[in-house]
């Protein structure tokens, strides 16, 4: 039965995260690689919360850095920069329950100005859901980002061949100048 719950929680956020990839336009070889992240992730969070009795700051923030460093290794694999796997994989754990009972307690605190007391625990329940909002997203960012910080020349070289590497085809123009001359410098010689 645990088991049979981590690999929903995990099936669930790799939908999402597909769902918020597909808005970004990602290339299509990316789209497994960022369900694989979101799942990893969200499932990890998920059992340190749910079995490591873990606040969910600190399992965001692990989770986090797993998306982060996965992105890293998985984003070498296809050429592709780790912000275009680690954002939709992310967007899954933000944490909109508390989002949302933050607004709808600032909206309850509003109507209820006349009572002081209601007003108050309104006002208390704001500010530990918008906390716990603003916490988990600073530490989803500072987790992800923390890979580019520590293998800074490796991270933002993902995009780029190695020298001896000739997998790719040249770029058309190069081609196009070793077979044969433009047609514009064949005038000009004549």
């Amino acid at each position: 039965m645990i088991a049979a719950d981590i690999l929903l929680d995990g099936l669930f956020a790799a939908v999402a995260a597909i769902g918020f990839g597909a808005i970004s336009d990602p290339p299509m070889r990316a789209f497994p690689r960022i369900a694989l992240l979101a799942a990893a992730g969200h499932a990890l969070r998920f059992c340190l919360m749910n079995y490591a009795g873990v606040d969910i700051a600190s399992a965001s923030l692990s989770a986090a850095m797993l998306i982060g460093f996965g992105s890293l290794w998985l984003g070498r694999e296809i050429r592709c920069p780790m912000t275009v796997l680690y954002i939709p994989a992310l967007l899954p754990m933000v944490p909109g329950i508390y989002a949302y009972k933050s607004v709808f307690s600032l909206i309850m605190f509003l109507q209820s100005l006349n009572d002081p007391g209601q007003g108050m625990q309104y006002m208390q329940l704001f500010f530990l859901n918008a906390t716990v909002s603003l916490s988990v997203i600073a530490l989803l960012a500072a987790g992800a980002t923390l890979p580019i910080f520590v293998f800074n020349r490796r991270a933002f070289s993902l995009t780029r061949r190695r020298r001896g590497d000739r997998t790719a085809p040249e770029p058309l123009e190069r081609m196009e100048s070793h077979t044969h001359r433009h047609p514009e410098s064949r005038n000009s010689d004549e």
